[in-house]
């Protein structure tokens, strides 16, 4: 059951750190200033260590800029635990834009908004582009959707077609990303209670954001893989399959304890 006062402790320093830091990012975003991308990433920062989220990493991050990380994607969590880590830009369907409070906190952690339709691709492409010509890195959920933590759905390829550009000449760096919830206050996080942090399908927001934080120390895992590039497919259905099966096994390993399968690349024609 979740704890009234801490649920309470936890949101109270939420609303204040976001109350102190959203006028400092007004600014920096109305004059363009550096710090504009600094300050999500230092928000991520201190809403996990308000909540109680131990991250653990395994793998080496990509410093190339720009990377596109791809990611499997079961809680708004997600959110919070990858922004963190990883400082970038987060690429989501164009109704996050009009939710109340989200998103507007997504608007102003520079959030790429996309129509996520196979008819948009072109104008995915082109949205995400003008962020990649900047070198700012961008981080992509290609399920499409939320999941229920204990499995990852397939990537749709569609939101693959920025991968397909290059910059400076050079392909774009990709590079898969998977993220699970293990364990609360030290204990495995099993199948039947991982929705607790899990968001998806029909859930209230409000009710399913109020137990979550009022629970205890949730543990999460955050594996980076090997990054790759469009040279390394025959085609844009073949990279979305590749990462969705890295990105699979890093969740099963994380959450089952079994052993990740060495995969092969699908190499260009």
């Amino acid at each position: 059951m979740p704890s009234f006062f801490l649920a309470t402790g936890r949101l109270t320093l939420y609303a204040s750190l976001t109350a102190i830091l959203v006028p400092i990012q007004l600014v920096a975003m109305a004059l363009n200033l550096p710090l504009k991308k600094k300050v999500p990433f230092f928000y991520h920062g201190m809403v996990c260590r308000i909540l109680g989220i131990r991250r653990i990493v395994r793998g080496r991050m990509s410093t190339v800029r720009p990377t596109l990380f791809v990611s499997n994607h079961s809680s708004y969590m997600d959110i919070e635990v990858l922004g963190a880590v990883i400082n970038g830009s987060f690429v989501a369907k164009s109704e996050v834009a009009d939710w109340p409070v989200f998103g507007t906190l997504a608007k102003l952690q520079n959030t790429v908004f996309v129509e996520r339709r196979p008819r948009q691709v072109g104008a995915q492409r082109e949205v995400m582009a003008a962020r990649i010509a900047v070198k700012e890195n961008l981080i992509l959920f290609p399920e499409g959707t939320s999941n229920d933590g204990n499995r990852t759905l397939p990537f749709k390829s569609a939101l693959f077609s920025v991968a397909e550009l290059e910059h400076e000449g050079q392909p774009i760096t990709v590079q898969p990303v998977s993220i699970a919830y293990t364990h609360l206050d030290g204990i495995p996080l099993g199948r039947d209670l991982r929705p607790l942090v899990a968001w998806y399908g029909d859930m209230d927001l409000a009710p399913h954001l109020w137990t979550l934080v009022g629970l205890g120390r949730l543990t999460v895992r955050i594996i980076f893989h090997e990054p790759v590039t469009m040279a390394d497919f025959s085609s844009r259905k073949a990279m979305a399959e590749y990462c969705y099966r890295v990105v699979a096994g890093g969740v099963a390993a994380a959450l089952y304890g079994r052993r990740q399968p060495e995969i092969e690349l699908q190499a260009a024609a």
